[in-house]
């Protein structure tokens, strides 16, 4: 069944208006009408099973028939710290960190990343947020993650200081593997992958004395853009929601 989010603002009296252009997209290319049945989610984890009530050019409204909790959220809050990868690679790492249960995606600027802010970053933000609103939608999700404005590296781990757990993922690692920090179950977690030069061996340091301990996930250096959708698959399986 087709699945379409709103704002809380939009649900109201046993109602829900639904705006933008997916009005077109209801009307036109699913070609739905009064009477007609779909799914609807607030973006905080709830979802709607509603009938079509009236549908004109510019708004549909549909009455809400049940309402129940998202059954495709983890139970666990995955906090993805990305430093920025080459132009074009962000917008994959989104769509896919989403598909795969990330609550919140960090953009972080390190000392080895190419790319440096050009532009309105505020243009970039929106355009990300697309993204993972629409890869929210296809996966069924019921949160569409937030991506939050890039933040420096020290800043960054000042931020997952903050989490319940954390970890980086180092390529210099040898011993600490991901497992060790899994073995218990958890509420909220939060892991940093570099870019494509890696970590300095200073931030490497700089996040061990903070208490952020760095990981290996074995012999194979994976990509900036594979690791985030590697590592979430197996936090969500350590807390038994895969």
């Amino acid at each position: 069944m087709p699945k379409f989010f709103v704002n809380e603002g939009q649900i109201k009296d046993g109602l829900i208006s639904i705006i933008g252009d997916d009005v077109s997209h209801i009307s036109r290319v699913l070609r739905m009408a009064q009477g007609d049945l779909l799914t609807v989610c607030d973006k905080v984890g709830h979802d709607y099973h509603v009938r079509i009530q009236k549908i004109d050019k510019a708004e549909i409204i549909a009455e809400i028939l049940e309402k129940y909790p998202c059954k495709a959220e983890p139970n666990v809050e995955a906090v993805l710290f990305q430093c920025m990868p080459k132009q074009g690679k962000m917008e994959y790492i989104i769509q896919k960190t989403t598909e795969l249960g990330v609550s919140k995606i960090v953009p972080v600027f390190s000392k080895r990343c190419v790319v440096r802010p050009t532009g309105k970053l505020s243009d970039k933000i929106k355009r990300w947020q697309k993204i993972a609103l629409e890869a929210a939608k296809q996966s069924g999700r019921g949160v569409v993650p937030k991506v939050l404005e890039p933040v420096g590296f020290k800043e960054a781990i000042d931020h997952m200081l903050e989490l319940e757990k954390a970890f980086m993922l180092y390529e210099e690692e040898e011993n600490n593997r991901i497992k060790s920090i899994l073995q218990e179950e958890f509420k909220q977690i939060g892991f940093i992958v570099g870019p494509e030069g890696g970590f300095d061996e200073s931030e490497a340091a700089f996040a061990k004395e903070k208490g952020i301990p760095a990981i290996t996930l074995g012999n194979r250096i994976l990509r900036t853009e594979t690791a985030g959708a590697a590592v979430l698959p197996i936090i969500m399986y350590s807390q038994n929601d895969i």
